[in-house]
């Protein structure tokens, strides 16, 4: 059966997707995977702790899938549906672009230096998105 599937991620008009074909964020918007971040209650090996996150992080740089788990401090001042449902984070080229006509689950901020993040919220779910400065890229890619 095909069902017409609303396109929540852009102001373009709905389309019929088919299995093979990629997002609309993806195909369309130019949005890049990222990671996937999972909550968990579950302390992982080699956990980091972001305390001004209030977060302990773990699996993103060593996972081949860009699968990051996340322990969430019991005062973490987070949407309740962040601390419990995965998320999908894409990079993006101009996140204030990203966000227009989006549900904002997280203002955009700054984690750390050269990277602003937002959260969106898709029929439920959350969304990350990723811009980071041109330094910041040049600087990974040189294995700093």
């Amino acid at each position: 059966m095909n069902k017409r599937i609303p396109d929540q991620t852009s102001s373009i008009a709905p389309v019929r997707r088919r299995g093979h074909e990629a997002p609309t964020a993806v195909a369309r918007e130019g949005w890049r995977y990222h990671h996937l971040g999972i909550p968990t209650l579950t302390p992982h090996s080699g956990e980091r702790h972001l305390p001004g996150l209030k977060v302990h992080v773990s699996g993103f740089e060593s996972s081949p899938y860009g699968i990051e788990w996340m322990r969430f401090e019991p005062d973490a001042p987070y949407p309740e549906v962040l601390m419990t449902v995965p998320h999908v984070a894409f990079e993006v080229d101009d996140l204030e672009a990203a966000l227009e006509g989006k549900e904002i689950l997280l203002a955009p901020n700054r984690p750390s230096a050269g990277v602003k993040v937002a959260m969106i919220l898709d029929d439920g779910a959350p969304v990350e998105l990723l811009e980071f400065a041109a330094e910041v890229k040049t600087k990974t890619e040189a294995g700093d």
